[in-house]
């Protein structure tokens, strides 16, 4: 099965944006291009392990819910979090409500802080974890990367939780590490440029 889908309007995009009205734009605007902001980068660590177990399109069509609910991933509010606000995070409908989840959201808020005062930034980490791209695998044919394992092993090691590998690697091609968009995809050449004018975090 081929890797892309035509659209209404006759380019050709990734198939599985075709799968949701909200996937086109997402895949567009945002799927792939680099992103070096630190509340950004721990929003989608933190929904890609809201994730797990469910799909992405139910994640994405409640992530304006989960902004309001946790300060718009500003960790240093989350690191704060008690008792109190998980009882009410539970409680929220708009959000998907299971604790181990909510927790480890308020314990990775801290292991961010830590890393922040380490590294300087939560993006000066994470971005020295970017593959070659001549080692890649092709485009949408892998699940994992030695990057995504070693990175998933180092959060791991500082006490994160809700990383695995295959839930790295997909937080991975979102934020621009790994641009795997398809080879005839429209998108991908966009991507392919702004990873070449993105100024990496720490160089």
């Amino acid at each position: 099965m081929s890797t892309t889908i035509v659209g209404p309007d006759g380019i050709s995009r990734c198939r599985w944006c075709s799968a949701a009205p909200d996937f086109l734009k997402y895949h567009d605007t945002e799927w792939g291009f680099p992103v070096s902001d630190d509340h950004r980068l721990f929003e989608k660590l933190s929904l890609e392990g809201f994730q797990s177990g469910l799909s992405w399109r139910t994640i994405l069509a409640k992530r304006e819910n989960f902004r309001a609910a946790f300060h718009d991933f500003d960790f240093d509010r989350i690191a704060h979090f008690t008792q109190c606000d998980i009882d009410r995070l539970l409680k929220n409908e708009g959000i998907v409500r299971h604790r181990g989840k909510i927790e480890a959201v308020i314990n990775n808020a801290q292991r961010a802080r830590e890393i922040v005062k380490r590294e300087g930034s939560l993006a000066a980490f994470i971005w020295q974890y970017e593959p070659d791209t001549k080692q890649l695998a092709k485009p949408q044919t892998a699940s994992t990367s030695a990057e995504s394992l070693s990175l998933s092993k180092d959060l791991k090691k500082q006490g994160w939780k809700f990383v695995g590998p295959t839930t790295v690697y997909a937080f991975m091609q979102a934020m621009g590490l790994i641009n795997d968009h398809a080879e005839d995809c429209v998108i991908r050449a966009k991507v392919e440029r702004a990873c070449q004018d993105f100024r990496r975090p720490g160089c």
